[in-house]
């Protein structure tokens, strides 16, 4: 049962000892026994679900992934893929007949993410793709036989390269680009005779991520199978991503026309299933930072409409029911995620999962059925499986039935006000909880910020918690769980105001008499590890720190990132313009790290494009300059979170150790 309690001193105390008993404790050698269940996909005909199955390997360093085949009706599983060195991206051909998924031909390191197709008969996979860059992601055409895929472009000067003719153009790109950026494009692929073209070229971009982040949106295909939409950004450099537009691709002569007058900000098109309707995203009110809003318009094109205005959510999921006249939605959404059936003249009504916190990754049949995975706080990730959008929820899988039965801390919903705003934050008790009894707490505080802490399993929180820690997961202004007003108020402070709201929830806390006051952490990654610098440079009382992937400059962030240019958006322009670089300055943690009294563990990955790790150089020096004891770990990961196994057990290891130092 989820409890949403908000600390009324008179209530704190009716609580008493956690019933969240189990056999054994909650330790890091446990990581090892968790199951990652992703990319739920269910069959046309609504009766099976594939998903990507992934387990640890300590020993190599990587997660082994497999295709599983699960029946709805027996919840039996069948693995469809066996020691691939890859698999990802399953997804079902209109007729059912054929997967098709993204998978490596070897382990060579050269080796290139492609195209694989398995016949649902039986039989091995067949590669039916050898794109020189890999594929980034792909889309079945409706008549089962075609897919249309994106893949970067060689090098236009491929040939002086080789001669050692290095050099490239800088424009908006990260400090760790080594070459020229590609703009990736569409190509079409026959999956019986393998037969690919190019269907789209130019110095104008797909959309591409950086690893290991999800993929973009997918295309999608008209039901006639003769038009395709697709997202287009100005270039390949990582800075212009906000100019994003969505383009109606022709397939009969190859030209393409934009769907809207509009030039940047648009998401996700997508048809419904009788081609008669495009839904999409665009950020509300022409803002970057923003909710995403749900529009609609018919295929003659022009922005359409807004609908279900009344939904103050910040949508990251979306897809149409088979009817074409209602589409599922999804966010953040208080203290977890809702998924809505929104019809086309806006009416909407939430989908009861009951205490599940959804991944926001369901897939819907032609039949209506609806796939996802999902967690409770106790409880960590399953797939489940609702007939309808009224339907009960059933669980289809107990992959991680082991690691339920471990001991967990109870987890609840604080609340409290500030600025005239309302927040929440999650409160993880330790196990074992005594009444009267003081803890030390470990503030745990999510980056983004467009993102939110939700009443979900967490790991880090369950293993601060087994340790004997409260743990604080404070949301704060710029969250995307409590609709536009609140997540664009990050903009009247990203470092002042929000960090006012986690002082205020953090004295709301100790006012329920749980914490020791002595004994207070404070920690996070990310803009996580930005609010730590913030608070500990700006606040006292703080006996330990540690600041992961930290943004400590914004001038860093506005120069090196790969977001770069982008983050005026938030910051009110160029640093380079008028008054704006006092903004820039006032708002940098680093500017105010001379007053961190509290010891301090700063991680970071080398090669990180999202945080430059320049940020945490700067204030490794500026804590030794001023005497506070500090440790500066480094990994050599050209990424902005770590992917493996071992790297994921050792910052946390590290994090838990630091704060045991200092706070017992």
């Amino acid at each position: 049962m989820r409890i949403v309690f908000t600390f009324l001193t008179t209530l704190v105390f009716a609580f008493g000892q956690s019933n969240v008993y189990a056999q054994k404790k909650f330790e890091l050698a446990d990581y090892a026994k968790f199951v990652g269940i992703a990319d739920p996909q269910i069959s046309p005909d609504g009766k099976s679900i594939i998903i990507v199955v992934s387990r640890p390997d300590y020993v190599n360093n990587r997660s082994n992934a497999e295709l599983v085949l699960v029946d709805v009706a027996s919840k039996k599983r069948t693995v469809l893929t066996q020691e691939r060195f890859s698999v990802s991206s399953p997804r079902w051909s209109p007729n059912g007949e054929k997967l098709a998924f993204i998978s490596k031909a070897s382990s060579a390191k050269d080796a290139q993410n492609q195209i694989f197709i398995l016949s649902m008969k039986g039989g091995e996979a067949k590669q039916i793709t050898k794109a020189p860059k890999g594929v980034q992601h792909f889309s079945w055409s409706p008549n089962s036989l075609d897919i249309a895929y994106a893949s970067a472009n060689e090098p236009k000067n491929k040939a002086e390269i080789e001669k050692g003719f290095t050099a490239f153009e800088i424009a908006n790109n990260d400090m760790f680009v080594g070459s020229q950026p590609q703009p990736a494009h569409i190509w079409l692929v026959n999956t019986t005779t393998a037969e690919d073209k190019r269907l789209t070229d130019g110095d104008w971009s797909l959309p591409q991520v950086i690893q290991p982040s999800p993929p973009p949106a997918p295309f999608s295909w008209s039901a006639d199978g003769k038009t395709i939409l697709f997202l287009k950004v100005v270039s390949a450099y990582s800075g212009d991503g906000r100019f994003i537009t969505i383009q109606v691709l022709n397939l009969a002569d190859g030209t393409f026309e934009p769907l809207t007058k509009r030039s940047k900000l648009e998401g996700v098109p997508d048809f419904s299933s009788d081609a008669s309707k495009i839904s999409y995203w665009y950020k509300k009110d022409d803002n970057s930072i923003n909710v995403n809003q749900l529009w609609v318009t018919d295929t003659k094109g022009g922005e359409g409409k807004a609908v279900a205005m009344q939904l103050d959510i910040d949508f990251r999921f979306k897809a149409w029911m088979p009817d074409g006249k209602n589409i599922l939605v999804g966010g953040n959404n208080d203290n977890t995620t809702s998924m809505y059936n929104i019809s086309l003249d806006g009416k909407s009504s939430k989908i009861d999962v009951g205490n599940l916190c959804s991944n926001l990754n369901a897939s819907i049949s032609k039949t209506g059925a609806i796939a996802f995975t999902g967690t409770e706080p106790n409880k960590p990730l399953e797939l489940y499986f609702m007939a309808s959008t009224t339907s009960k929820t059933v669980q289809l899988t107990d992959y991680n039935s082991e690691v339920s039965k471990l001991t967990y801390g109870k987890t609840e919903t604080l609340r409290w006000e500030n600025d005239g705003f309302k927040h929440n934050g999650i409160v993880t008790y330790p196990i074992n909880y005594e009444k009267g009894k003081k803890y030390p707490l470990v503030l745990v505080i999510h980056g983004g910020p467009a993102s939110a802490s939700l009443e979900q399993f967490a790991r880090l929180p369950q293993i601060f918690a087994n340790e004997g820690y409260f743990v604080f997961e404070p949301n704060y202004r710029g969250s995307d769980n409590l609709g536009s007003e609140y997540k664009l108020a990050i903009l009247e402070g990203v470092g002042a105001g929000a960090g006012r709201d986690v002082m205020a929830g953090l004295e709301k806390l100790k006012a329920a008499g749980m914490i020791d006051n002595d004994k207070i952490g404070v920690s996070g990654w990310s803009y996580g590890g930005f609010m730590t610098v913030w608070l500990a440079g700006h606040y006292g009382g703080w006996k330990a720190a540690m600041a992961g992937a930290a943004v400590t400059d914004w001038l860093d962030q506005y120069n090196f990132s790969d977001a770069n240019v982008a983050w005026a958006d938030a910051m009110g322009g160029s640093p380079y313009i008028g008054d704006n670089m006092k903004k820039y300055i006032d708002q940098s943690p680093i500017t105010e790290a001379k007053n961190i009294k509290a010891p301090t563990l700063i991680l970071a990955n080398v090669g990180d494009p999202r945080v430059p790790v320049t940020q945490s150089y700067k204030l490794y020096h500026s804590l030794i300059d001023n005497g506070t004891v500090t440790k500066f770990i480094g990994w050599p990961i050209p990424a902005h979170n770590a992917s493996d196994p071992v790297t994921q057990m050792e910052r946390d290891r590290l994090w838990l150790n630091w704060m045991n130092t200092y706070l017992k």
